[in-house]
C-alpha cells in the first residue's frame, strides 16, 4: 500500500471512530489521532442517548474497542497535530505525540498505582464535580484502560521532589517517568477533520448565576451527575451536598441570542434530563422554561409527547428575560410570560441547556489545515458543493460537530459521507 492510500483522522469522537473503521474495512491505514487519553468523545459522557435511551458506554464501547484492535488503525491518543504540507493525494503530516509515561503493552489496567499518588485536583473528564490524581484515567470505563501522567501535575516530571510513588506500586513495571515527547511524521493521501464541539461558557451570561450559586448546573455537569460512572455514581445529589433536589428548572436555549443560532439538540437533552429526574427521584418538581422547542427527528416526537407529562411547560417569550438568583438552599428563577407579566419560581436546582459551539481547537486546526471556518466558527464545508463534508482544501474534508451542531446519527451519517468522498480521492489521485 502506497503513503497515498494513507488517511489521517483528526477526533476520536463518535464520527472519527465510525470514519475510522470503515476506511479501514476498506483496507485503508488510517492514523486516527485524538487529544485526550482516550477515545470516545462526549458521548461517552452520556449515560442515556435519547431517543430511545441506549447505555451510551455500552453502544459506544464495542466502537472502541473494535477501533482499538483494528490492524488498519493506528490510534494515537495524547496527540495533537502541528503540520499539514502538501496536497490532495500527498500530504505531510507532522503530529506531537505527548508522552503517557505509562505502557500501552505493559499496563493491565489494575489502578493500583492510582492511591500512592499524593496529589489531587479537579477532574476537568467529570465536569470538575471529582478529583483525579497526577496520574489518572478521566473516567470509569475508559478505553485504552491505561492511565496516563499529567506532566505539569506530577512532583517528579515538575521537578518539585523526587517522588516514584507510582511507579514503586506498579509491579509490571508499566511506569517510565523518563519517557520524552515525540513529533511522529505521516504521510496521507486524505484527512478528515472530527474534533467535536463544546458548550458554550455558561458563566460569562452571568444572569443564570452559574459559578455563584451552586445549585446551577450547566447539562453536561448533570448528565455526569447522573451518570453510573459519574463522581457521584449515578445519585443525584446537590453541590457539596448529599441532599437530593426537590425541585428542579430546566432552562432552554441558553446563549441563543449571543450565538444566533438554534443548536437543534439541547431540547431532547433537556426533555431527556427531566425523564432522568422524574424516574429516579419520584415526586420532583419539573419545570421546563422554553421560548422555543425543537424536535426535528420523527422519532422525538413521542419522547417529546411523553416527557410532556412528566414536567411542567413554561412558555417565555425572550430569551434574556430569564435570571436567576437566590443563596445556597434555594434559588428563584425570573421569567417575563407571554402575557408581558413578570413571574417566578422557587426551585432547588437550574439546569442549563447551553448553545453548542465550535471546540476550542477549531481555529487553531483551521489554519494547520489550510481550511476556512464559517461565520459561527465551525470548520466550514464548501458552499459550491452538494453536501457538507468537503472544505476548501482538496483532500481535507470534515465530519460530526466540528461542522455543527448534531446528534449520534447524524454525525455517523456525515462520517459516512466524508468516507465516501475520502475513497473518491484517494482513487482519482491514485490515477494520477
Amino acid at each position: 500500500m502506497s503513503h497515498g492510500d494513507n488517511v489521517l483522522i483528526v477526533g476520536a469522537g463518535i464520527a472519527g471512530m465510525e470514519a475510522s473503521l470503515m476506511l479501514a474495512k476498506s483496507g485503508k491505514k488510517v492514523y486516527l489521532v485524538e487529544k485526550l487519553p482516550l477515545i470516545g468523545g462526549n458521548t461517552i459522557k452520556n449515560e442515556e442517548s435519547f431517543p430511545n435511551l441506549e447505555c451510551s458506554t455500552c453502544m459506544v464501547a464495542p466502537i472502541q474497542q473494535a477501533v482499538l484492535q483494528d490492524p488498519n488503525i493506528e490510534t494515537m491518543t495524547l496527540s495533537t497535530v502541528k503540520k499539514i504540507e502538501g496536497e490532495a493525494g500527498h500530504f505531510n503530516v507532522s503530529v506531537l505525540k505527548k508522552a503517557r509515561y505509562v505502557s500501552m503493552t505493559d499496563c493491565i489496567g489494575c489502578g493500583m498505582c492510582y492511591d500512592p499518588c499524593p496529589v489531587s485536583f479537579s477532574n476537568e473528564w467529570e465536569e470538575n464535580l471529582g478529583e483525579k490524581k497526577a496520574i489518572y484515567v478521566p473516567t470509569a470505563g475508559s478505553l485504552p484502560n491505561v492511565p496516563a501522567i499529567d506532566s505539569s501535575r506530577c512532583l517528579n516530571l515538575t521537578g518539585q521532589k523526587e517522588c516514584n510513588a507510582c511507579a514503586e506500586a506498579c509491579m509490571f513495571g508499566a511506569i517510565d517517568l523518563t519517557e520524552a515527547d515525540a513529533t511522529i511524521d505521516i504521510e496521507v493521501g486524505a484527512i478528515i477533520l472530527a474534533i467535536g464541539s463544546e458548550l458554550l461558557d455558561a458563566s460569562k451570561l452571568t444572569r443564570y448565576g452559574y459559578g455563584r450559586y451552586p445549585g446551577v448546573y450547566t447539562s453536561m455537569e448533570f448528565e455526569r451527575l447522573f451518570a453510573s460512572n459519574g463522581p457521584t455514581a449515578g445519585e443525584i445529589t446537590l453541590r457539596n451536598s448529599e441532599k437530593q433536589p426537590r425541585s428542579v428548572a430546566i432552562i432552554h436555549c441558553v446563549g441563543r441570542d449571543e450565538t444566533g443560532y438554534c443548536s437543534g439538540i439541547c431540547c431532547m437533552h433537556s426533555f431527556k434530563h427531566a425523564h432522568f429526574l422524574k424516574h429516579k427521584l419520584g415526586d420532583v418538581k419539573l419545570y421546563n422554561l422554553y421560548s422555543d422547542i425543537c424536535v426535528p427527528d420523527k422519532t422525538y416526537q413521542k419522547f417529546f409527547e411523553d416527557i410532556k407529562k412528566e414536567t411542567q411547560l413554561i412558555y417565555h417569550p425572550s430569551f434574556k428575560s430569564v435570571s436567576v438568583d437566590g443563596d445556597e438552599e434555594m434559588l428563584t428563577v425570573h421569567y417575563v410570560d407571554a402575557s408581558e407579566k413578570k413571574q417566578s419560581i422557587a426551585v432547588e436546582m437550574v439546569i442549563l441547556a447551553s448553545a453548542v459551539v465550535p471546540g476550542g481547537d477549531a481555529k487553531t486546526l483551521a489554519g494547520i489545515a489550510g481550511i476556512d471556518l464559517d461565520e459561527k466558527g465551525f470548520l466550514a464545508s464548501r458552499n459550491d458543493r452538494l453536501g457538507a463534508v468537503e472544505t476548501n482544501r482538496d483532500g481535507v474534508f470534515i465530519a460530526g460537530c466540528a461542522e455543527g451542531p448534531k446528534d449520534i446519527q447524524n454525525s455517523v451519517i456525515q462520517a459516512e459521507s466524508a468516507v465516501g468522498r475520502v475513497l473518491t480521492c484517494l482513487s482519482a489521485n491514485s490515477s494520477v
